[in-house]
């Protein structure tokens, strides 16, 4: 198992001498110890990339695309060990982090085609002898700080586009999750020293000097929105470009017309998938009235039915939380909603078989109002909370009641429900009867306080790259409007 950085081609074990204990969410026990790196860690990576940035940029595009492309083959190949290695240090089970490397082997894919598909635009000179063009161009060395649940994802989602535009990064992996970071550096170690660097640490040992580096032009972030505020405010004195996803509180729609037979599955896996920390995690439920009392018995009953354990186990549907921290969160959440006037009717409590680990049992819950901190705040984990409403009208208002705006979901095959629901619905990303599903060519990205800024598709290339315009007047000469202005009267 690989535990140590990776700086400019080179396993370091850093700077600091110091460590970070990772843990297994299931079993509390260690898994491993990564260098916990410091400023100078994070400046020896940045000198790497600074260094590796021009002749990066200067590839021929269809060579980065075949070394993107080697990229892609080498997390296939490798996909078993890092989805192990993925359950072990997050939780979530198994089958849920072999999808994962598949979604970023496609997403690497998807990026070493798109990037050689054009650099810019020849748009219409206002004279004959004028040639404009319009460059997207790189900007140099990008910062790349990840989440816990998703490390590999979204590590992808931001250096796939990052690399394709000609960038180079250095990425700080949470604390929490290091080691399958780590680990892919044996599938970058194909491209040239210091075009990728992972430097593990702190976000004050590592993170801050990251973003405070004048050196690194781009800040690419997905997390809290408190941490995405301090990030913000570090990155406002080099006036740096921000990217950043922080979170969300989705709502799901289910319409009187909806088959609750594929209702009822689909708002549960969209609400505990990797136990309900997902950014696109529906977080609110809003159901008409005149079908709530079947979908909450179906939905009670549903969720009483999966089984919780350990990731690795075949018979587990939902693993642990990532840790004790986030656990007390859920708590803190169910507490309040109860205390309230909230009725549990499954879960609302730590499952009496789990001795260890950070379980908490998958949560439904009704008589909720958006008084209660469940409704308001990002809860992050296994909780269904449930209200009903009359009108449609009603629903969108519901949903669009909330500081985020990352994603909702809907489900009718009313074709004005579903006008109005994409339409109005003030959300980055809408799933109409198909929930959480992603597209490597669509944009994903959040409103309001969800963030800024746009990953996957073209959209989320351009992140990463300047636009130049260019104006050449091929013929050169004088020109009858400069001075002195009486000769043009």
């Amino acid at each position: 198992m690989q535990t140590q950085m990776w700086i400019n081609g080179q396993f370091t074990s850093g700077a600091s001498g110091q460590t970070i204990e990772v843990l297994d969410p299931a079993t509390e026990e260690l898994i491993a110890s990564v260098p916990a790196g410091n400023a100078t860690d994070i400046n020896a990576a940045v000198d790497a990339a600074s260094a590796a940035f021009g002749s990066w940029r200067r590839l021929p595009a269809g060579e980065r695309t075949e070394l993107l492309h080697e990229v892609a083959r080498k997390l296939t190949e490798k996909a078993e060990t890092l989805a192990v290695l993925l359950t072990r240090e997050g939780g979530k089970p198994l089958l849920e982090n072999r999808d994962e490397i598949g979604w970023s082997a496609s997403c690497f894919r998807y990026y070493a085609e798109i990037s050689r598909n054009r650099l810019g635009d020849v748009i219409p000179s206002i004279e004959p002898s004028q040639l404009n063009l319009v460059l997207k161009q790189p900007y140099g060395v990008v910062g790349a700080i990840l989440p816990w649940n998703y490390p590999i994802l979204l590590m992808t989602w931001k250096i796939a586009p990052a690399l394709a535009a000609g960038n180079t990064v250095v990425i700080k992996p949470s604390e929490m999750t290091p080691l399958s970071t780590l680990a892919c550096a044996e599938i970058f170690d194909h491209l040239p020293p210091g075009v990728v660097n992972i430097v593990t640490g702190y976000g004050r040992g590592a993170g801050e000097p990251l973003v405070t580096d004048p050196r690194v032009r781009v800040i690419a972030f997905t997390g809290s929105l408190e941490t995405g505020r301090h990030i913000a405010r570090l990155a406002a004195e080099h006036i740096k470009k921000l990217h950043l996803e922080l979170g969300g509180k989705d709502a799901f729609i289910v319409a009187e017309d909806a088959d609750l037979d594929i209702a009822v599955p689909g708002v549960a896996w969209a609400a505990l998938l990797n136990t309900g920390q997902v950014c696109t995690s529906t977080e609110r439920v809003y159901v008409h009235d005149s079908i709530a009392r079947s979908f909450i018995e179906r939905i009670t009953e549903y969720a009483r039915g999966l089984r919780l354990g350990h990731g690795l186990e075949d018979t587990t549907d939902i693993g642990p939380m990532v840790g004790a921290t986030y656990r007390a969160r859920v708590e803190a959440h169910v507490e309040d909603a109860r205390a309230h006037g909230a009725t549990i009717l499954a879960g609302g409590k730590r499952p009496i078989a789990q001795e260890r680990g950070y379980f908490y049992e998958p949560t439904v819950l009704t008589n909720v109002d958006h008084s209660m901190r469940i409704m308001r705040e990002e809860t992050f984990g296994p909780t269904i909370p449930i209200m009903t409403y009359h009108s449609f009208d009603e629903a969108v208002q519901l949903a669009n009641d909330s500081p985020f705006g990352l994603g909702a979901n809907l489900y009718s095959y009313n074709a004005r429900y579903v006008k109005q629901f994409y339409d109005e619905v003030q959300a980055g990303t809408l799933w109409i009867n198909d929930p959480l599903t992603d597209n490597d060519a669509g944009p994903f990205g959040g409103m309001k306080m969800s963030g800024m800024g746009r990953e996957l598709g073209e959209e989320g290339l351009d992140e990463f790259r300047e636009t130049k315009h260019v104006h050449w007047d091929i013929r050169g000469g004088s020109k009858p409007w400069w001075y002195p202005y009486n000769r043009r009267s």
